[in-house]
Formats: C-alpha cells, structure tokens, sequence
C-alpha cells in the first residue's frame, strides 16, 4: 500500500465514512452532513455548504490543547531533532516554540502569552501554520477541530458560537460569526537548533498533553511527495500543488513566493503593496510530512520575513557569508534573525512581517489571484 493510501485508510477510519453522509435540511439549500451534535446557525454562510467535507475524524475527533504546558530547552532537547520544525510565538519578552511534531495531531493550541491569547494552529493537509489573536471585539474565542475540510484545509471552530472558521485565511465561513475575520499574528517556523540558539530562555510545549499520542511519528507519510487529499477546488498551473510558497501578506497586498527560488536566492528585496520586505532563507529545517519520523524528514529550510524599513530609512539587504546580511545603505550586519550586530544600526532589529509557508495548491485555492513572484 503507498504511504498516500495508508494515509486516506487512516484518516477514513477515524471517523464515519466519506459516503455515508446525512443530509439535513436548513431553508432551501440541503447539508450534505450531520449536524446532530452542532449549535451551529447553519443557515448563515458565506461558503457553499457542499464545498465542506469530512475528513475523518468526527468533532474534537483531533483534540485541540487547552491548557498548555511548557518545559525548558533542556528538557524538551531530550526529544526534538535538530532540525525538526518549531512554530515560535514572542510577545513582550516571552518566547514560546511549538513543535509540530505536536502539532501534527492536535492541529490547535489555545494559550496565552504574556497577556496575548493566541491560538496556535497547523494544517498538515495544508502547511499551513498560523497564529492568530482569539480576541474579536470584547469576545474572548477558543477554538476547536470540525473534523471537516475545505479545499483539503482544516476547518475550526469556536467554543463561544459554535461559528465555523477557515483556518487558512482566518475567516468564519459558517454560523452566527460569519464574515468575520482574526487577526493574524508573526509566528515563523524555525529549526529547533536555530531555536535554541535565538530563545535560550524559551518555552516549549510539552508533550504532557494529556492525550497520548505518537509524538515524533509522521502519520502523513510521504503527503509532500504525492496529491492533495480531499482537494476539490481548481488546479493553478503556475506551480506545482505539492510545492511550498512563501506567503506575505499585509493591509493592501499579497504575494507567493515559491520556497525553491527562494533557496536559489537566499536573499530576496522586494514589495507586498506599499510594505517594502526581505526574505532571509536558510537550511537545517526538516519537512514534518515527509518521512516516518519527522526528525529523519529531508531538510527543506526555513524562512523569515521581515519589513525593510528601519527609521525613515527603507534597507536593501545582500547575503555576506553564510549566515549574516549586510544592508547597502548603511553596511551594518544583520542576523537571519533581523538584529544587526554592527554598524551605525548596531541593536537595531528589523519588524517581523507576517507570513507562512503553505503547498501551492492550497493558498492558490483561496487566493487565486495572488501574484507569484518570479512568474
């Protein structure tokens, strides 16, 4: 059997089967699945309903974290790879990382860091990993798993209204939140080497979840090698689906670009709208979907992104070595961290923009219109 079939056998069983859904009736349009166990105002969407399918697992069938844990560097060192892939969260000081090898099978976290709730969450159908801040208006959110798809993304919802959200673009698509849209938050993915040596004071989350789990194992054996699951939307043939972009996106603009050419470059200057941005790309970061074990997962590197603009001054950046980037205007050196270590903006850093590193298919399903870069 490949690894793709064990996976869709897997997900299959895990939950009622994809062809045996219930069909309930709400106004003149027919929900093509049970809605037995959901307060959820079907009759308000934004989506067509039958654009949702399931993907296995029944509600909360992939328990979300509520009450997070946290270990030292230390610790958590006993049972991360070094090039396993971390989700990091600072806010005010205090830095948290995520590994997604927790991720992978709770796919939300809902904490607070340092005064800012945030809800952790990863779509491994996807790649997509995304912060976003669960305040709306004076509501406090948290979030769970529908257990359902759309375009092969997960699909949360809210504890409060019970509302349905697209966790790719962060917007409620179904119940009394429709329309409605969470902030996103900078969470980059990094190596847990480049982790330890960034954060040596950092969290990290802890396998005591509460749930036991195969933490360390890849249940999505060889998916970045093969065909989306679940994907009914339209194929963009600007890149392939499996390939991973590097989405930027910020208040009037966004655009993809493809981690490959990234790679080729390592240093890429260049506008999303009127933001002008620098990506920093660097090896060491394994892909969690990729191998058996996460940690044994071909390294596909990282990167970061952040705003070229420091003062009144708007930076170009160029690669110097390895692992340093000196700016032309005023030749201070720069981490791949976005602090510069000398020249007239020693102690200075860069502002982290927003981004994420999802497979083409996906973001191009939301986004159609998303210019590539290089293309």
């Amino acid at each position: 059997m490949k690894p793709h079939t064990k996976l869709v056998a897997m997900l299959l069983a895990m939950g009622p089967l994809l062809g045996t859904l219930v069909a309930s009736a709400v106004g003149e349009e027919d929900i093509p699945f049970s809605t037995r166990e959901w307060k959820t105002d079907f009759s308000k969407h934004s989506v067509p309903l039958g654009e949702i399918l399931s993907g296995g697992p029944p509600k909360d069938g992939i328990p979300a974290i509520d009450n997070p844990r946290f270990v030292s560097l230390d610790d958590a060192d006993e049972w991360i790879g070094d090039r396993e892939p971390i989700m990091v969260f600072e806010h005010e000081g205090v830095a948290r990382g995520y590994p997604w090898q927790i991720l992978l099978w709770h796919e939300i976290v809902n904490d607070e860091v340092n005064g800012q709730p945030v809800a952790i969450t990863y779509c491994p159908l996807c790649n997509t990993a995304i912060a976003f801040d669960r305040r709306l208006g004076d509501r406090r959110l948290d979030f769970g798993t529908t257990g359902k798809l759309r375009h092969s993304d997960l699909i949360m919802y809210d504890r409060q209204t019970e509302s349905w959200w697209q966790q790719a673009v962060g917007e409620a698509i179904v119940g009394e939140l429709t329309g409605k849209k969470l902030k996103f938050l900078p969470a980059p993915t990094i190596s847990w080497n480049d982790f330890k040596l960034q954060y040596p004071d950092g969290q990290v989350l802890s396998r005591d979840t509460g749930y036991r789990r195969n933490y360390g194992d890849n249940p999505y054996t060889g998916y970045d090698a093969g065909q989306p699951f679940l994907f009914r939307g339209k194929a963009d043939k600007r890149l392939a689906a499996m390939e991973r972009v590097v989405v930027v996106a910020t208040d009037d603009g966004t655009v993809a670009y493809p981690l490959k050419k990234l790679e080729r470059e390592k240093v890429i200057n260049h506008e999303v709208g009127d933001e002008p941005v620098v990506l920093f790309y660097r090896k060491g970061t394994a892909s969690a979907v990729d191998a058996s074990r996460i940690n044994r997962g071909r390294d596909i590197g990282t990167a970061v992104v952040y705003s070229r603009r420091v003062g009144d001054r708007t930076l170009t950046f160029r690669l110097e070595g390895t692992d340093s980037y000196r700016d032309e205007q005023t030749k201070s050196l720069w981490s791949f961290f976005g602090e510069a270590s000398e020249g007239p903006l020693k102690n200075e850093s860069l502002e982290p923009v927003v981004h994420y590193m999802p497979f083409w298919f996906a973001w191009a399903a939301f986004s159609p219109e998303t210019p590539v870069y290089g293309l």
